[in-house]
């Protein structure tokens, strides 16, 4: 946040508990789990916990007294809103 000068909170979620809290974890099956090994990743390391998970890509909207404007998310990684979405959600809610 200072680094880049922002003003916003950046979350970090290494063990994953936040996004678990909101249900936006899924296990990598044995079969993609080897793709990863093969690639030299370890997600357990990575994540700070000892199984095979990955948070599904997400984006919140939330005004500032707290409540939920937008909400996406969709296990495809592949898939995510486009930014001037974002930007639009940001400015409806100014």
């Amino acid at each position: 946040m200072d680094k880049q000068k922002l003003g916003f909170p950046i979350v970090s979620d290494r063990g994953l508990a936040i996004a678990r809290s909101f249900g936006l974890v899924f296990t990598l099956p044995d079969d993609l789990r080897a793709v990863y090994q093969g690639f030299g990743i370890d997600l357990p390391k990575n994540t700070d916990h000892s199984l095979w998970e990955l948070p599904i890509p997400s984006r919140f909207v939330i005004d500032r007294q707290g409540i939920v404007r937008a909400a996406d998310a969709d296990p495809d990684y592949t898939v995510r809103p486009e930014a001037t979405e974002t930007l639009a959600k940001l400015r409806s809610i100014g």
